[in-house]
């Protein structure tokens, strides 16, 4: 057996323990406190791009779930979104209360259901494998990061499939889906790259002379993002 110090168990060495009690002390665990240090407005702005970031993950992942079970109708729309929305936020809610990571739909789904995987049952039963791991989690500590990385790998490939069905010959869907997409990984925020997509919009959309084309919440929430990248100029 290996010496395990700070950083972990050493490379190639088993767990000192193969099974440990789940910790809840995190549970229920939320703090506010952003709201003081952002100040309320500028609080909001990032709580909303999250919101926005879940919404379209989840979106893509179920059509394309649909999509690979066939469950979609002939306008390509998935029968009963309104309640995989409702269970997803409700989840990722959960999730918070927790202080886990985001309990969201996952596009990793498609392995059940390219194996027959139809009625839910199969989610079923990963979520009760998953409370069982709860009870062996230090044996995942010996699984290093280059096991992972093709996984990873794979997932961004599911995720880039969608890339091709953006209109790329539309300037007002083309700049801000470019936008959107670089701001993220380059500025380490979601926040500022779904900003950043929203302004492009509504400017391009103003410029070609479509006003009456942009809905007013849209109107809304660009200002919303205008504000969240001037406070940190003009401060």
């Amino acid at each position: 057996m290996g010496l395990v110090g700070v950083g972990g168990p050493r490379r190639g060495a088993g767990p000192q323990r193969r099974l440990s009690a789940p910790d809840f002390g995190l549970v229920g665990n939320v703090s506010l406190g952003f709201f003081g240090t952002l100040g309320f407005l500028t609080a909001l702005v990032p709580i909303f791009a999250v919101m926005l970031s879940d919404f379209f993950d989840t979106m893509g992942t179920a059509v394309a779930l649909g999509e690979e079970g066939r469950l979609l109708d002939d306008r390509g729309r998935l029968p009963g979104m309104n309640r995989v929305l409702l269970v997803d936020s409700l989840a990722a809610a959960a999730g918070g209360l927790a202080s886990s990571s985001s309990n969201t739909t996952f596009i990793e789904s498609a392995s059940g259901i390219g194996e027959g995987a139809r009625t839910g049952l199969a989610s079923v039963v990963t979520g009760i494998l998953f409370l069982f791991a709860l009870f062996i989690s230090p044996l995942a500590g010996v699984i290093p990061p280059e096991a992972t990385a093709p996984t990873l790998i794979v997932v961004g490939y599911f995720m880039m499939l969608s890339v091709g069905q953006i209109d790329w010959r539309d300037p007002a869907v083309g700049i801000p889906s470019l936008l959107t997409i670089g701001m993220m990984p380059f500025t380490f925020s979601i926040t500022n790259g779904v900003g950043a997509g929203f302004i492009a919009y509504t400017v391009i959309k103003v410029f070609q002379g479509k006003v009456g084309e942009v809905h007013w919440l849209m109107y809304l929430v660009s200002a919303g993002f205008v504000f969240y990248f001037l406070r940190g100029v003009l401060a």
